[in-house]
């Protein structure tokens, strides 16, 4: 009977540890399990939608919250997380996307042609999601206001009517392409060229009356990977607003490609908006020289600035601003470039010879349009790209990479490893040597503005010194006593050492290896002998708008260019 008893209390234990054990695997694979199974599903869903993407004439980008309250254009339904159309402003959820392909057209870069030449296209009308604070065309009120998919917006002259408001007249009513018609190339402009090409026949001016008296058409270039990653965004709200056809990606495509366009357009009329820093800017006008190699002169734009880098000295001396963050809406932007003057800027040849090697190596060329530099802050720019090229996740923020510059200036004032710098260069200005004092660093300016916004060659302002102009041919050659000085001149505690003006700057590196830059792109330089010249002119817009306490000291300076750039024309 006991071991009957034994017996059984032994079965029913073993059963109890199997009975945890499975619970227990259960406990552990089911969650397994099921986040599998939910990666794969993700995943799944992820291809499905990229291959909608790819086949969708739409230029479709997936987020996971929508900025403002938003409706599904299909469904209707109140939507956090779905699909927008970055050309037309379409929102949808991820169910209806297929749906929304079939029943909605996005913006046509160019019309169809039905054998007719074209002069108009009437309104393209898209219902919902209309932008905050927006008035019917009709009533004057506000659009909007009701939490559902309620009311239109026309893609092009981005009017919008209430839906009671709406009438039939207005769905086949003529576009006057709004605000920006001036900015804005027309679909049936493009379609009356391309028909133009066909017929093998290039007298594009006569086009121009079926656009406008005061048309002067913009380009967009913008560098998706300058300073804050802003590109991005800019280059959306810049294609609901224009053709998307005017708007151009440069991690994508190269500028010289990009501006192919003005050959399409009137001659002097294109404006350009160069998004992205300094850096950008120089590779747009280098691709602007292309064109005047290539006989293209006559469609040369006009160049305008929106800061996305770190340093935007050249864009804050063009009255454009020392950094872009978001703060001022696109449409502001649009209306500066077309009120903006047109001025012009000395580019300048930077030619560096090896010592030694004369018959050996062809010389090292650059463009210079900011500022040429020996010494600690092209020391500080050598760094930080060594820095950044390692770890280039890491250098995403403005601020960051300011931060990052301090500390290497900050440790070059304990360091001085450009020390004596005067007995290791020869300077000489129009072939006249300059005795130098006890320096560490020589800068050769072709802007007002350096170092992320100091005006390097008026120092504190309290001293003498001749102007300096960005048009008058002349460079303004400075000296600086370490990193130290340069960090007083930026907070106008000291002056520069000015060296003086010249139109050929000839310096020679006798011994040793220095840092150099050349508009902030550094490299390590052995003994060689630089030369810069003047090499051209770019034609540039000055926008007047915004005027700091440092700009009103320059004043004359810039009506003196405008007046003298109204004189040449």
């Amino acid at each position: 009977m006991e071991g009957t008893e034994s017996n059984g209390s032994t079965a029913s234990s073993v059963v109890a540890d199997w009975s945890l054990v499975f619970w227990t695997l259960c406990a552990v694979i089911l969650p397994v399990l099921i986040t599998l199974w939910c990666s794969f599903q993700r995943s799944r869903r992820q291809v499905l939608i990229r291959d909608i993407f790819r086949k969708s004439k739409h230029d479709w980008h997936y987020t996971d919250l929508f900025g403002q309250p938003s409706y599904c254009c299909v469904c209707a339904q109140h939507i956090l997380q779905g699909a927008f159309c970055n050309c037309c402003g379409l929102r949808v959820s991820e169910g209806c996307l297929k749906k929304a392909d079939q029943l909605f057209l996005c913006k046509e870069i160019m019309m169809r042609s039905n054998g007719g030449a074209h002069s108009s296209m009437p309104h393209h009308w898209i219902r919902g999601n209309v932008p905050l604070c927006s008035c019917c065309m009709i009533c004057k009120q506000q659009c909007g206001t009701q939490p559902k998919l309620c009311d239109y917006r026309c893609l092009w002259c981005q009017y919008t009517v209430h839906d009671e408001c709406m009438m039939d007249c207005l769905k086949t009513e003529e576009c006057t392409f709004g605000e920006f018609r001036d900015l804005i190339i027309p679909p049936y402009y493009l379609s009356t060229i391309n028909q133009m090409r066909q017929d093998k026949r290039t007298n594009y001016e006569k086009v121009v009356p079926y656009c406008r008296k005061h048309w002067m058409p913009v380009i967009i270039l913008a560098n998706t990977r300058s300073g804050n990653n802003m590109g991005e965004t800019l280059l959306g709200e810049f294609k609901i607003l224009l053709n998307p056809v005017q708007v151009f990606d440069l991690s994508k495509i190269a500028p010289a490609k990009a501006l192919q366009l003005c050959t399409l357009l009137p001659c002097n009329a294109v404006r350009v908006l160069v998004c992205g820093g300094d850096g950008t800017v120089g590779w747009v006008l280098d691709a602007i020289d292309e064109m005047k190699i290539k006989g293209q002169e006559r469609y040369i734009p006009q160049v305008a600035i929106l800061p996305l880098g770190t340093g935007n000295d050249l864009s804050n001396t063009l009255g454009w601003g020392a950094g872009y963050a978001g703060e001022v809406p696109v449409e502001q932007i649009l209306r500066n470039v077309m009120e903006a003057d047109g001025i012009k800027l000395d580019r300048w040849k930077v030619q560096v010879t090896n010592k030694g090697y004369y018959n050996l190596r062809k010389p090292k060329v650059f463009t210079m349009n900011n500022y040429f530099s020996i010494g600690p802050d092209a020391l500080m720019a050598l760094n930080f790209h060594a820095h950044r090229e390692k770890t280039p996740s890491l250098f995403s923020s403005r601020i960051i990479n300011k931060a990052v510059y301090f500390f290497y200036g900050t440790k070059d004032c304990l360091v001085q490893e450009c020390k004596d710098l005067n007995k290791k260069v020869e300077l000489e200005l129009d072939g006249e040597r300059i005795e130098l004092p006890n320096l560490e660093g020589i800068i050769v300016l072709n802007i007002g503005y350096w170092g992320g916004g100091c005006r390097l060659w008026e120092g504190m302002g309290d001293e003498p010194y001749p102007l300096a102009r960005h048009d008058d041919g002349l460079l303004e050659v400075v000296g600086v006593h370490g990193s130290f000085h340069c960090a007083q001149i930026q907070v106008k505690l000291a002056n520069p050492v000015r060296l003086g003006q010249a139109h050929t700057v000839r310096l020679i590196l006798k011994s040793s290896k220095m840092p150099m830059q050349v508009d902030g792109e550094p490299w390590a330089q052995g003994p060689c002998t630089v030369t810069i010249t003047h090499k051209t002119h770019a034609l540039m817009l000055y926008h007047s708008g915004e005027q700091t306490d440092d700009d009103a000291s320059s004043m004359s300076e810039q009506d003196h260019v405008r007046e003298q750039t109204d004189e040449d024309v």
